[in-house]
């Protein structure tokens, strides 16, 4: 173990002290002085996404009982590396080839909404990475999310909400992918599991990102922002209750089980935010709501049961039922919405041209998501990176220090 330990600190500090000097540098070279004024207007907005991915992940992700340091230290981390290689991409790839410039605190913003993407990714691999592992699959990650979203935006014309839109997604398939490379757990690890107290603390997140979620998809809607606001809150809403319900249906008891409320309560705000502006009845997006929890926890039924086994696929915080899931539901609600709204505005070549090119932003962002993770996952697990021996997944200590290993831990 001591060799692993001295990899650790050997290779870590030297890679973030590389990353630092050449963010400074770069920043230093393009980046001008700040608009005093852009403060009053982006700040809210800024604010309410910094609390979803910081706070609301942070805690989300503490659900297993020896992983908890890990989880809440190695998310601010690859966080804030991760903001800042955003931000200078997005400088690169759409400000300079755009012409235009936009204030620092919304490259922030839209920098932070990118980085749910590489959140979401490293709960498939939670307990299995190493922080170096983890740093470099932050940075390929948000540079192939942002290539992404340019192919979408550049060559399929697709507005750059919705091609942010797709960031659950994304983030969902591409750490479903990553998760083949690493070594599959024993079944009866006793590691992978969760206790009273670290539920508690992942309930404690999903409360946060519920809270915060409405005011995520009306920051990436277009107009109507107001609109966007309630549409979220009533998806949010039904798909909380539909979780106690189903909850209770699908237990053998009848009572709720936590790891439900925690992954379908978030549901219908992600399926809703592809059409959160547009929608123009509550009740469409209350439906959506419904079906996003219906499928979340059936998804996390049948999925654990029947298609992880046969590929080998371990998905440690059930991502793709609590995000990949109800994202695709809420682009193909995007679609079908699309339709039935300009049936009558559209000439009909018209309209399957522009059909096409949602559904093929939809087909190439999980296609780049899929085919860059698992390349990801299998360099990752190069030699040279010294992964984490399936022994010392989802335990702490192979990381942190515990100058009194305190009893019951």
């Amino acid at each position: 173990m001591s060799s692993n330990f001295q990899n650790f600190r050997n290779s870590v500090p030297w890679l973030i002290i590389f990353l630092e000097a050449v963010f400074i540098v770069l920043f230093h070279i393009f980046f001008s002085c700040y608009d005093s004024q852009e403060s009053e207007i982006f700040y809210p907005a800024f604010q309410d996404v910094n609390h979803m991915v910081i706070f609301g992940f942070g805690f989300f992700l503490m659900f297993l009982k020896r992983y908890g340091f890990s989880s809440a230290g190695f998310n601010l981390l690859i966080l804030v590396i991760g903001v800042q290689c955003s931000v200078l991409l997005e400088y690169f790839l759409f400000y300079i080839l755009e012409m235009r410039s936009r204030g620092c605190l919304k490259r922030i913003t839209e920098a932070t909404v990118s980085m749910i993407a590489v959140v979401i990714s490293t709960g498939a691999v939670l307990g299995k990475t190493n922080p170096v592992q983890l740093i470099l699959m932050t940075v390929v990650e948000i540079i192939v999310f942002c290539i992404s979203r340019l192919i979408n935006k550049i060559i399929l014309k697709v507005t750059d909400s919705i091609g942010m839109m797709h960031v659950h997604l994304f983030g969902a398939y591409f750490g479903l992918a990553a998760s083949l490379g690493f070594s599959e757990p024993s079944p009866r690890c006793e590691k992978n599991a969760s206790t009273t107290k670290s539920d508690l603390f992942s309930m404690l997140g999903t409360l946060f990102l519920w809270v915060f979620w409405p005011s995520f998809n009306s920051e990436l809607a277009q107009n109507k922002k107001n609109r966007a606001f309630c549409n979220t809150y009533f998806a949010l809403a039904v798909s909380a209750v539909t979780a106690f319900l189903l909850s209770a249906l699908t237990t053998k008891d009848g009572k709720f089980r936590m790891s439900h409320i925690h992954s379908a309560a978030l549901a219908g705000g992600i399926a809703v935010g592809y059409t959160a502006d547009s929608i123009e009845y509550p009740w469409i997006a209350m439906i959506l709501g419904l079906l996003a929890s219906v499928i979340s926890i059936l998804g996390s039924c049948c999925l654990q049961r029947c298609l992880n086994p046969a590929l080998k696929l371990h998905d440690t915080s059930g991502v793709h039922f609590t995000f990949g899931l109800p994202a695709v539901l809420g682009a193909l609600a995007h679609v079908v919405l699309f339709v039935i709204k300009n049936t009558t505005v559209f000439p009909s070549y018209d309209l399957l041209y522009l059909v096409m090119t949602q559904i093929g932003a939809f087909c190439v962002t999980i296609s780049i998501a899929v085919v860059t993770g698992f390349i990801t996952g299998l360099i990752l697990n190069l030699k040279l990176f010294k992964n984490t021996p399936v022994a010392k997944y989802f335990e702490d200590q192979f990381f942190w220090e515990f100058p009194h290993l305190a009893v019951g831990f």
